[in-house]
């Protein structure tokens, strides 16, 4: 089995946000494999990641990082593969995160989510991988589907629920 997405965070201390993703991609028997790299600490492992990572076979990549956050943005820099950045809330309540891998120069675009939305980051990757596959195309589906049944599981929860001044 070869990866077909890459999740990388610049330490393990993300992997609580990370797993999110990485639970996701599971869950859709999605490929993937999972690394620690750091733009600041390892730059070199980065750079052969990132040029590396097409001969690899892989299609996507996930890449979180706090603070500073230029892991996403220096991988996007040296690939072109799809990059979805995850800013991780370390501090400033994961604004500069946010705002370092949203605010990318023109031609080197990552994809970002939300601060701490991993889960989405997966979701993502599985749309993307989905154009050309249809077996993880019908996952999507599926899976969007059972977002649609939650809720309307929880509207009917919902009308249970009493209160004295509830029409």
């Amino acid at each position: 089995m070869k990866p077909l997405v890459s999740i990388i965070m610049g330490s393990t201390s993300d992997l609580p946000v990370m797993e999110k993703a990485a639970k996701f991609l599971n869950e859709m028997e999605i490929p993937f494999e999972m690394n620690a790299l750091s733009a600041h600490r390892t730059p070199e492992k980065v750079e052969e990641f990132a040029k590396g990572a097409y001969n690899k076979g892989i299609k996507v990549i996930i890449a979180g990082a706090g603070m500073a956050a230029h892991l996403p943005g220096v991988i996007a820099a040296m690939t072109p593969i799809p990059v979805i950045g995850v800013p991780i809330k370390a501090t400033l309540d994961g604004m500069d995160s946010l705002l370092a891998i949203v605010q990318m120069p023109p031609g080197i675009p990552v994809a970002t989510v939300g601060i701490n939305g991993a889960l989405n980051a997966g979701i993502l990757a599985a749309q993307i991988l989905s154009t050309g596959n249809n077996e993880i195309f019908e996952k999507t589906v599926k899976y969007k589907e059972e977002l649609k049944d939650k809720i309307v599981k929880a509207n009917e929860e919902l009308k249970k629920v009493n209160f004295k001044y509830k029409v």
